[in-house]
């Protein structure tokens, strides 16, 4: 039997991967759960072994014995490139057969602050001699739909374009297509884009009050406008640089990555924004 190992499986992406490999009859002794905090998986009913992408002793052990291995990417930003790296040798050490990894939509050449890091990262594992699949995940409909209640609140999405096309898709959805993937040794060498219906700031806002039922409109900000609002919740300012600069990428269409990617891979349509609203409405 093939063994599946996913690191970061107490996130919110991780979590809903080993949930998706059992609900495919996984037994759950050929799916591992990797943690930085093991007693947050046990829940997951999978063997939980201790990883730690800044402790390079950790990898052999959580390691070995892995035939396919998720490398969901860090949480830290500037530090996931010489983590990444760190598991990608351990995984050639321990003999693992196939590494999948989280990447960033359009990473080969997008101006997202985020990208370097996840393109450092596809270029290490390219290199590594390691069979691979790179799962390109594009903006998740939560960083939206988890902002809900401020858009009721408030009125009103901010951004910088609001015609900036956006290919977000649920992280269930994302999860669904990433364990596909997984599951299939066909997809090593190959790139998937994982973006779903593109949708748009305007759009976004005219969604909300379709679906709501409350008025919210889109409004356009400069990045000087912006970061003066971001600054006046609190936010400190290397935060709010780093916020903007997320915006500013946006604007420039980073994160429109047309593909088809994501469907072909659930063998069904994405979870549409509308459908994403109702359920964070609930």
């Amino acid at each position: 039997m093939t063994t599946y190992a996913v690191t970061g499986s107490t996130g919110h992406l991780g979590r809903l991967v080993v949930q998706e490999l059992l609900a495919r009859g996984l037994p759950a002794a050929d799916v591992i759960a990797l943690a930085r905090t093991p007693e947050k998986a046990a829940a997951l009913g999978v063997p939980v072994r201790p990883v730690d992408y800044s402790d390079p002793a950790t990898l052999p052990e959580a390691l070995a014995g892995v035939d396919v291995l998720l490398l969901v990417s860090g949480s830290e930003i500037g530090k996931r490139l010489p983590q990444h790296t760190a598991v990608i040798e351990a995984a050639t050490a321990a003999g693992v057969q196939r590494v999948a990894y989280t990447s960033i939509a359009n990473a080969d050449h997008s101006t997202n602050p985020l990208a370097p890091e996840h393109k450092g990262t596809e270029d290490v594992l390219r290199a590594s001699g390691l069979p691979f699949t790179i799962l390109r995940d594009n903006w998740y409909l939560e960083n939206y739909t988890g902002q809900l209640p401020q858009y009721l609140a408030t009125g009103e999405v901010l951004g910088i374009d609001g015609d900036a096309r956006i290919g977000a898709a649920t992280r269930a959805d994302m999860a669904v297509a990433i364990t596909t993937a997984l599951l299939d040794p066909d997809t090593a060498g190959a790139t998937f884009e994982l973006s779903g219906p593109p949708i748009t700031l305007a759009g976004l806002a005219g969604t909300i009050t379709e679906v709501t039922g409350t008025t919210v409109a889109y409004r356009t900000v400069t990045a000087e406008e912006l970061a003066a609002i971001l600054r006046g919740t609190g936010m400190d300012d290397a935060t709010v640089a780093f916020a903007v600069a997320l915006e500013e990428s946006v604007a420039r269409g980073d994160l429109d990555a047309p593909a088809d990617d994501l469907e072909r891979l659930l063998g069904r349509p994405a979870t549409t924004l509308a459908d994403a609203l109702r359920a964070a409405s609930r």
